[in-house]
């Protein structure tokens, strides 16, 4: 068969496998990455290149995480940066340096490992999942949560260990080089990356954007998004640094600009295509016979890593936070991350493990690497068994009310439904998916929580059956879907009340008919045109 022919089918297999596993998955609330990872693994032994190093697979996959890290740079300027130094700085060092310690010490004493080989395992070991964890903090909004912030910090400062971990594998492969002039190269090439970047670098991002802007066309403004990640990534490998670290500098930069929501909107779906072929590179990792033959081995080392590696984060976090946001940073920085691979092909092409040793323990990281999602999806139950929050409707006591109506959303709009409700003296819960307006519902004297209405234990949680009305105040029209099905599939008599912005809403939801629509624009226009003929 024709080569090209072979990768239209390899193609077409792909899609269709990961497409039919993801809807199966979604089901039973499973991750959609695990469906990657699948179809990484299934789609290997179709073909027949299963354990493969396919460098251009795994160089597009990276790019995954390159546009993941640019768009959390789009969410920290530097004054935010420089609020979370201490999160940043002394969580980050501090759990890599006390991870690489224990996990080390493990290695040496308790397997009887070589030097070498230890120092490796434990350096691989001490980094997380950037790819998952910050994909999931994204989506479900947890990135704004305590923890969530704290996790982000340990995983950018680990995305930054990523570089001299390489150098010292690189040193320990090679008795000729100095390690004072290692550092010393390393540390004056951030000093002229970040010089660059902050300087001439800010000046050309935003010519470049201010000009394709004003031309109006999207795929101008488009390239010179690409030209900007792509370059920023190029300029900081070249120096010796990981791709990742330029994008998420470029993030940055434009941070401060007036483009940054739109640059994030219009990467959005390029990011997750790119990650997907990341997961799918996983899953290609994944030798299931030598998994099958040594199941009890790997599922050891993986479960051991993780429970001491959680143990260190969370004597960490446990300093300054409580026992809850101490317990999630600690599930959701157990695993072993992506960079772990780059590690230990590193340190077999170097020779300082060998090729087996190599194979084995990628397939412990990637082992890992499956098990996060189910910890992150649950991972507000989890914590509960540590110490519940009040503004949790995942774990709290069902509230025991009736004939009260709930809020969805608490942004503009929600504010102003919440002041109507209460000034008609109405029983009403506010329920969101952004800490921050939790908090300050709370603040104002409301009862509110903080959680995600298409989930059943917040809908059980609030006792949506018991409801007067419930009301969806939120934008996206996606999320006004999903809660509608989720309320509907619960309870099929809901009152539920959503507020549309356009005709063409309308007729995208008129599959569900059990919904009350109140057109935005419809009852704006009927105001100003009351306003206009009384005036009159």
């Amino acid at each position: 068969m024709p080569l090209m022919e072979t990768l239209l089918i390899a193609i077409f297999l792909t899609i269709a496998i990961a497409t039919l596993l993801n809807i199966l998955l979604k089901r039973f609330g499973i991750s959609h990455i695990i469906g990657y990872i699948l179809t990484g693994t299934i789609i290997s032994y179709l073909f027949g290149f299963n354990g493969l190093h396919i460098d251009s697979l795994d160089l597009i996959g990276e790019f995954g995480i390159v546009f993941l890290m640019f768009t959390i740079g789009l969410e920290l300027s530097l004054q935010k940066i420089k609020k979370m130094k201490d999160i940043l700085l002394t969580n980050g060092l501090l759990q890599v340096v006390l991870s690489v310690i224990v996990i080390f010490l493990l290695s040496f004493y308790l397997f009887k490992l070589n030097f070498n080989t230890s120092i490796i395992i434990s350096l691989a070991f001490s980094l997380s999942s950037t790819a998952i964890v910050l994909t999931y903090l994204k989506e479900s909004k947890d990135i704004h949560t305590p923890y969530g912030q704290k996790s982000m910090g340990i995983l950018i400062f680990q995305d930054l260990a990523v570089i001299p971990i390489l150098l010292l594998i690189t040193f320990l492969s090679n008795d000729t080089l100095s390690l004072g002039e290692v550092l010393f190269t390393t540390v004056v090439s951030a000093l002229l990356v970040l010089t660059f970047m902050f300087t001439l670098g800010e000046k050309i991002v935003n010519m470049l954007l201010q000009f394709s802007a004003k031309t109006e066309l999207e795929e101008l403004f488009l390239g010179s998004v690409f030209s900007i990640v792509i370059g920023a990534s190029l300029l900081a490998h070249a120096m010796g640094f990981t791709y990742s670290l330029g994008a998420f500098i470029a993030g940055m930069i434009i941070a401060d600009t007036k483009y940054n929501v739109k640059v994030e909107s219009d990467i959005l779906s390029y990011k997750d295509l790119l990650l997907g072929i990341f997961f799918f590179g996983v899953g290609t990792k994944i030798d299931v016979i030598y998994f099958m033959s040594n199941i009890h081995i790997v599922i050891s080392i993986f479960v051991l890593t993780m429970l001491f590696k959680a143990l260190v984060i969370y004597a960490i976090i446990r300093r300054n936070s409580d026992k809850n946001s101490s317990a999630k940073t600690a599930l959701a920085l157990a695993q072993i991350g992506e960079f772990s691979f780059a590690i230990f092909a590193l340190a077999a092409s170097e020779r300082l493990i060998s090729q087996d040793m190599a194979s084995f323990l990628i397939l412990v990281s990637v082992m890992s690497m499956i098990l996060t999602p189910f910890i992150v999806n649950n991972i507000y139950k989890l914590s509960s068994y540590f110490e519940k929050e009040f503004y949790e409707s995942d774990v709290i006591t069902p509230i025991g009310k009736q004939n009260h109506i709930i809020i969805a959303g608490f942004s503009t709009l929600g504010k102003i439904v919440a002041l109507d409700l209460k000034a008609r003296g109405a029983d009403f819960v506010i329920i969101s998916d952004n800490l921050k307006h939790v908090l300050l519902a709370r603040k104002l004297g409301y009862m509110a929580y903080f959680g995600h209405l298409n989930k059943l234990p917040v809908l059980e949680s609030l006792m949506v059956n018991e409801a007067k009305a419930i009301i969806i105040t939120i934008s996206s029209e996606h999320l006004k879907r999903l809660i509608s099905e989720a309320i509907l599939g619960f309870c099929k008599n809901a009152n539920i009340i959503v507020k549309i912005d356009s005709v063409e809403e309308r007729k995208s939801m008129r599959d569900l008919p059990e919904l009350k629509f109140v057109d935005a624009s419809f009852e704006i226009s009927h105001l100003l045109v009351n306003k206009a003929l009384k005036n009159g």
